[in-house]
């Protein structure tokens, strides 16, 4: 199977005028016509990743973020972009990112997530409609049963492997109703609150966004790595059922880089 043949599974997912304006998600390196021999799929593109790829004599490597964000005005090793830039081409390494048309898609980054958690009834919430396609930035759910606000925040902890949570109040009310916005969400707080969930969970937001949401809504941020990791498994569960042919691997490598000290 060609690299091309994947990309297009990929995007027939989640198609590219799902991006938000500002990204950068599709094909960032390489030629797609040659034959796929194995693919890595990662939420980070780094050389470590690229050496892992190497390593497991995959050509193409599928991330979440994209290697390439903003313009690059000279290829000449200074920076980890631009040395991950020329290891790929040296080593004929195809690289494709899923971003924020993956994030929403219908069964994208926040259905994972809200799967992860339990959820029931997951929907789309702030959802809008882009080339007759129905998505949307976050999701809403609800918890099997009503959980005590501390209960619930050791459960996200649990569930997405975080080591810490950031968090408002606790609240003083049960949470059943669950918005989530996977990476950096804080954007759709208000709009998270407008929607009656009891808890907002999402990757990073601001340190003044923090105020003025006591007892209205539970804030829960884990960090944006721990909320986007389980994204590997997704690319794994598309690729297994649109190319079962092709060998995937779920990198080994710990892009995340944050330390909790």
């Amino acid at each position: 199977m060609k690299i091309q043949q994947v990309l297009s599974a990929l995007e027939q997912f989640a198609p590219l005028p799902l991006q938000e304006s500002w990204d950068n998600a599709g094909l960032q390196i390489g030629l797609t016509e040659a034959e796929v021999s194995g693919a890595l799929l990662c939420l980070d593109v780094t050389e470590r990743i690229l050496d892992e790829a190497i390593a497991k004599g995959c050509n193409l490597v599928v991330s979440h973020h994209p290697l390439l964000f903003r313009g690059l005005k000279q290829v000449v090793g200074a920076t980890d972009v631009q040395r991950t830039v020329m290891k790929a081409i040296k080593n004929d390494i195809c690289i494709v990112s899923m971003h924020t048309n993956l994030d929403n898609a219908q069964g994208g980054v926040n259905f994972k997530i809200a799967e992860r958690l339990g959820l029931e009834n997951v929907k789309f919430f702030a959802e809008k409609s882009v080339d007759g396609l129905t998505c949307g930035s976050g999701v809403v759910g609800q918890l099997p049963e009503a959980m005590a606000a501390d209960d619930f925040v050791l459960m996200v902890k649990r569930q997405l492997e975080a080591e810490s949570a950031m968090c408002n109040e606790l609240l003083r009310r049960p949470v059943k109703r669950v918005a989530i916005c996977g990476g950096a969400g804080d954007f759709l707080l208000d709009e998270a609150v407008k929607q009656g969930a009891d808890a907002f969970l999402t990757g990073e937001m601001h340190y003044h966004q923090y105020f003025g949401y006591e007892q209205q809504i539970q804030i829960c941020v884990v960090g944006h790595y721990e909320s986007e990791h389980f994204t590997c498994q997704l690319f794994s569960e598309i690729l297994a059922q649109a190319c079962p042919e092709v060998k995937t691997f779920v990198a080994e490598t710990n892009t995340n880089p944050i330390l909790y000290i």
